[in-house]
Formats: C-alpha cells, structure tokens, sequence
C-alpha cells in the first residue's frame, strides 16, 4: 500500500537547483534546459490488488488507464499530478498513463518521466499539432489557444483500441484520494462521465451571435445542458468512435471559425456536444477554479464538501505563483516541501481550506468562465 502523505504531496519529489539528484537524471535534464526532479519512491500494490500484466494495454479489469498531456511549459504541473495518482492508489502498479505531446522535445519529456517514474508503466503519443491549428480561433487567454489544449478531443484516434475507457487529467491538478474510485463510475450508456453544475450560468458560455441564430440553439433542444469543466473526465473510446464525436467536435470548430459563437477555447465545443448527455459524477472530483478567472487570477478556496482532486483552472498556476512568491493559500497544498518545516497533515490543511471565501461568492459556489487550463 503506498505510505499516507503525512506532510505536503510533493515531498521528496522536485529539487531545489542547489540539491544533487542522480549524475543520469541530472544530466538529462541539463542538456533539456528542463526543470530537475528527484526520483520518485517506488509505489507498489496491495496484497489485494489483482495481478496485472504487463504492458500499456493490459486486460480490462486489471488496469487503470490515465491521459494526460505533456509540455515544457506544464510540465511541473503534470510531474505533480502523476505523483499524486501514484500516492494515493490502492493499486498504483495496475495504473497505465497515456502521455500526449506536440512538441518536439518529445525524447527529452520522455526522458524526464521515466528518470523521474523509473517503476512507472507508461506511453508517450506524438500529437499533430495540424489537425487543429486551422480550426482554432483567438480566446480570451493566449493558454488557451494552443493546439495541445484540444488534443483531449483525439484521444480515441491516438490510443490504441484495445483501451476501451480512459480517464482525461489536465496537468494542473493533484489528486488526494484513489482514483479507482473515479475509474470504477458506471457510465452506463454514455460516452462521459464528469462533475455538473447546473447551477452555473450555460448561456455565458456563448456569445449573443450564438443564441440569436435558432439553427445553433436548436442543437441543444431536447436536452437540459449543464456546464461541465473538461479538466477531468471519463471517457468510453468505444461510444466515442461509434459516435464519431471527434467529427462532432471539430463540426462546432469549424462554424466557430466563420461566426465567433464563443470565447474559451476547447470547452464550448464539449459543452454543445455532450452538456446534458453527461454521466455525472460526485463534484468532490472536481474541486475546479482554484486557479481564479481568466484575467485576473485570484485567489480563491474551495467549495465546501469532501475533496478528491484538486484543480487550479484559470490563469493562475501553482508553480508559478512559487516562482513569484505570491502563493495562495491552496497553493501551499501543491507546494514541494523542500523548503517547508509546516508537519500539517493533507487531510487537514484541506478541512481548514474548505471555508467559503469572498472571491468564491457566497457558498464558495461562484462560476465564471474559467476555461480548462
């Protein structure tokens, strides 16, 4: 079983550039200009835990299947989420992850997970950046805009079809629960399972241009639309391929292009898609917003309720307010330890968090349009 996180999740994990790693990893990651990690500790299974095989696409049933993408500019953001994965599963070895990358460093983020995850199991895809950079419009953040925030959309064209269901992690998030629990969610007969809020206000999704031309509004007639944050999802690439959704997806790019229907990037197109055809799942699995709105990136607490996974949408990044030294006070939960005494357990550092804060509203239930980075 993996030991329980008695001080913050990164410890032992990220180093200061005056600590020493290993003389190959350290190598690596100075000709890759890349940012240094210390080895993670080996994480193993429980007696409990059913044999896996070996491989990236092992039997259904034994094996969790995790995508995810990986860049240069995210990449402490996704070392953190794969650790906190591997941390809190009861099963850490029956876990696959899926990495996604346009960039052409590929080897050297591959170097980097695997000096990194020695023990982890995992494959890295090339995204072609071509498939959508023609279709993708301007958006009110320039993060937004980059052809790997919509790779998400390929994942059934990229994995192989032996993996029938996958889990979609943005690389700003941590997870502090087992994300078996996520994994085992009946989707029934739908194609996504993702946390709802219906409570948020769809129409500020689009723009008046969209609302005003019936043709477009008539593609959610029938339904009860919800807003859904696509930073975390469930996903049967089977249905997906069956109901050709990437064409469906990349359809509502292409009227984007002519029209200018909406303003956030990937997400309107997921919301037109399946928003009301979505399999919901407890909101604990999507404590979103953490990173503020799109503009100004404030700080903001979590919503009250249980929390299973942490996620900084927004502008504002954990990473980078360290490198600012202008923390929120969540941040200090992504926060590596190397520099910190602080003995607080996770688990209460998240209860004394979950008071509703002023920037949230009241509840801490405030949505704006924070996109999916």
């Amino acid at each position: 079983m993996p030991p329980p996180p008695h001080h913050f999740l990164f410890s032992l994990l990220l180093i200061s550039a005056s600590a020493s790693a290993s003389a190959s990893a350290s190598a690596s990651a100075a000709v890759a200009g890349l940012p240094e990690f210390r080895e993670a500790p080996a994480f193993r299974n429980g007696r409990e835990c059913p044999q896996a095989t070996s491989g990236p696409t092992r039997p259904p049933g034994t094996t969790i299947h995790i995508a995810m993408t990986l860049d240069t500019t995210y990449l402490r953001g996704s070392i953190a989420g794969v650790f906190s994965v591997l941390q809190h599963a009861s099963c850490p070895e029956n876990i696959v992850f899926h990495f996604v990358a346009a960039s052409r460093r590929r080897p050297d983020l591959r170097r980097t997970v695997a000096s990194t995850f020695p023990y982890l199991t995992f494959r890295l895809y090339h995204f072609n950046a071509d498939l959508v950079r023609g279709k993708i419009t301007y958006s009110i953040r320039r993060a937004l805009d980059q052809p790997l925030n919509y790779a998400r959309m390929y994942l059934a064209d990229l994995l192989p079809t032996s993996v029938r269901r996958i889990i979609y992690f943005d690389s700003d998030l941590i997870v502090v629960d087992d994300v078996a629990k996520l994994w085992s969610i009946d989707l029934h007969d739908r194609v996504l399972g993702a946390p709802e809020y219906c409570h948020a206000n769809f129409t500020a999704y689009f723009t008046p241009r969209f609302w005003s031309s019936p043709a477009h509004a008539a593609a959610l007639r029938g339904r009860r639309p919800c807003y859904f944050n696509t930073g975390v999802m469930v996903i049967d690439l089977w249905r997906w391929r069956e109901g050709r959704y990437t064409e469906r997806l990349e359809g509502w790019m292409r009227i984007q292009k002519r029209e200018r229907i909406y303003e956030l990037g990937s997400l309107p197109p997921f919301l037109l898609v399946f928003a009301g055809e979505v399999e919901r799942v407890d909101h604990r699995w999507n404590q979103h917003g953490l990173g503020g709105d799109n503009v100004r990136g404030q700080c903001r607490n979590l919503h009250p309720g249980p929390v299973s996974l942490l996620h900084w949408s927004g502008k504002g990044k954990p990473w980078l307010r360290l490198d600012s030294q202008r923390l929120c006070p969540l941040d200090s939960l992504w926060q590596p330890t190397w520099d910190s005494e602080d003995t607080t357990s996770l688990s209460a550092q998240l209860k004394s968090s979950s008071s509703p804060s002023r920037n949230c509203g009241e509840g801490g239930d405030r949505f704006e349009p924070s996109g999916n980075d």
